[in-house]
């Protein structure tokens, strides 16, 4: 039997509900027997129906499961959350076989569904495709593993390193750098992960929308650092597109989707950043800027990925200038743009 071709194709199917069910993880499911793909399901959108449920629902009353086997893509949840247990409907249903990925790294799961599925007497293998189907929810694995969000550091500069011109100009058309190809592609990041994080003066400087209106995806959590509110309140990110967290020195209060988060600015702000999006359970974020917070988060090394996109024909000669990260030799072509990914 080949099960690293059937758990690619669940792992496939899985990715479907990229930027849809956050906080949970991309998960996908097939119902095989004799080698014939039977049924198939995904988990797609947050709070509803899981993929193994999917699948099993999609597969013919007629066809007994005891000679079936399922493959899922993330170990099957042994607890009651907004659904029932996947553990018990499979067991249940009594499979000849389950073939898991890899396990949950939620404590709540974190082995327990495959040791209630062994229990039952039903065979489990377990680690077919593990580092693919980790990779595939690594902001998943990173919130429970690394006890803080997934951090993913973008930022456009010029060929000559600046990111912007100083003072600003006061047509902000002659301070774009990054072409429309690009500014899709940051739009498709930005509905995949959970917030975006911006600091005090990009805000005062761009007054960004920081949504995903060139991509029509799910806007994410806009995160501000503004240590003494200086952003107006009649500024873009204070619309109502979306939740706004506001990190600040002096005020505590939730207001409509406005949620203000004290925090000490004497001491490093990004751990205390961190430790309060794990606890409101936010697993993935981009931080779009400024030079002074990208560069304070790669000196303290906590970052997973970078993304530098690079316009080859603009020069600012001066300005203000872009985090030092040696740039390799090997890029991507975004239209006219140099995409550099880049992992930590």
């Amino acid at each position: 039997m080949n099960h690293t071709y059937f758990m690619q194709l669940a792992l496939n199917l899985a990715s479907k509900g990229l930027g849809k069910v956050s906080p949970n993880p991309m998960v996908g499911c097939l119902i095989v027997k004799n080698n014939e793909v039977l049924a198939s399901g995904y988990h797609q959108e947050f709070g509803f129906a899981h993929a193994e449920v999917n699948a099993i629902e999609q597969l013919d009353s007629s066809i007994s499961t005891k000679d079936c086997i399922l493959y899922v893509t993330l170990e099957p949840c042994s607890h009651f959350g907004k659904t029932p247990p996947c553990a018990d409907l499979i067991i249940q249903k009594g499979f000849k076989l389950v073939v898991v990925a890899c396990q949950d790294p939620n404590p709540l799961v974190a082995g327990k569904g495959i040791k209630k599925i062994k229990d039952s007497g039903i065979e489990v293998i377990e680690g077919v495709l593990e580092k693919e189907a980790i990779e595939l929810n690594k902001t998943f694995f990173c919130y429970f593993k690394k006890k803080r969000p997934y951090l993913i550091l973008k930022w456009a500069q010029t060929a000559d390193g600046f990111i912007s011109k100083w003072p600003i100009p006061i047509n902000p058309a002659d301070n774009f750098i990054s072409g429309a190809t690009s500014n899709n592609l940051v739009h498709q990041l930005r509905s995949q992960t959970m917030a975006i994080m911006v600091g005090k003066n990009t805000v005062l400087n761009d007054n960004p929308r920081l949504t995903t209106r060139l991509n029509n995806g799910k806007n994410p959590i806009r995160i501000l650092i503004d240590k003494s509110l200086e952003i107006p309140f009649d500024y873009h990110v204070y619309n109502s597109d979306d939740q706004v967290i506001i990190f600040n020195s002096t005020l505590e209060k939730q207001s409509l989707n406005h949620q203000f988060i004290k925090i000490d600015f004497n001491q490093s702000i990004i751990p205390q950043i961190l430790e309060t999006l794990f606890q409101l359970n936010i697993q993935s974020v981009l931080v779009e800027g400024g030079a002074y917070l990208l560069t304070s988060i790669i000196d303290i090394g906590i970052w997973d990925e970078l993304i530098v996109i690079q316009n080859p024909n603009i020069y600012f000669n001066t300005g203000i200038k872009a985090p030092l990260i040696e740039l390799k030799s090997s890029f991507e072509k975004i239209g006219d743009d140099n995409l550099f990914h880049i992992f930590n």
